[in-house]
């Protein structure tokens, strides 16, 4: 991620979980320059947005969101929780290294996952999972781009270089916690959402509606007209991704059977 991504990347994310369109004030874009020189990762920073919007979602709150302040208390609460997790990384990313000195193929789980690790995967697996999903992402494009270069596809290759900042992280902390990684692979999946609604074309819209209404139609009577939205853009989101090739990012999909 290069000095203008960083800025970029922040700004349309605020923007997607906004809901419409707002230019950032001065004030929003010098906040976004003190995260830079603070050195806040940009998944950090995304995360951090990410979750003020869902805090502020929750409760149901009538007025928008008008302004990145708005995030500033979570971005540096979730930095402040980063800064922790690095807490011995320059040790552990010894470790890594003497690894690979010795001629392993990847990261080993005995050398770099500490007593601490808040997760019930081992380090490996899920850096394994992060590498293949990014090598999906990038082949995706790849194939793409022998027939189009659209939005979608600048938009897999923004996911494809996050994720590798993500797999980096959490190769070399001290105190990787699943929990955070689910929560920023959720924001890149929320991204690749947004991009995919706006290249379908109306008629594969429409056909994937249809076909989740369809599959939808005798639980209906079961549920309650939330629970049934709720269920139906769920199924209308997979549906559309298996129509473009995006692979499922979440942790919950990581499967021993799948390596």
């Amino acid at each position: 991620m290069n000095y203008f991504d960083y800025f970029t990347e922040i700004e349309d994310t605020f923007i997607r979980r906004r809901g419409k369109h707002l230019l950032l004030s001065p004030m929003d874009w010098a906040l976004i320059e003190s995260w830079k020189e603070m050195g806040v990762p940009l998944h950090v920073a995304l995360r951090g947005i990410e979750r003020a919007f869902d805090s502020h979602e929750a409760k149901n709150r009538k007025r928008s969101v008008k302004t990145l302040l708005y995030c500033q208390e979570e971005v540096e609460v979730q930095y402040a929780e980063w800064l922790e997790s690095r807490v011995g990384s320059h040790q552990k990313a010894q470790e890594a290294q003497e690894v690979a000195e010795r001629g392993a193929t990847a990261l080993s789980a005995e050398a770099v996952t500490p007593e601490s690790d808040k997760t019930a995967f081992p380090r490996s697996l899920i850096l394994r999972y992060l590498d293949r999903s990014r090598e999906a992402l990038i082949k995706l494009c790849q194939e793409r781009r022998q027939s189009m270069e659209d939005e979608f596809c600048e938009a897999v290759n923004r996911a494809a270089a996050l994720l590798s900042e993500l797999e980096s992280d959490y190769a070399t902390s001290a105190q990787p916690e699943a929990r955070k990684l689910e929560d920023s692979l959720t924001g890149i999946e929320r991204m690749l959402d947004g991009a995919i609604r706006r290249v379908i074309s109306e008629p594969d819209f429409e056909s994937a509606r249809a076909e989740t209404e369809l599959q939808l139609d005798e639980y209906r009577r079961h549920m309650d007209n939330v629970t049934y939205e709720q269920t139906f853009e769920n199924l209308l989101r997979k549906r559309l991704r298996e129509l473009f090739g995006v692979p499922r990012l979440s942790l919950f999909f990581i499967s021993s059977a799948w390596f």
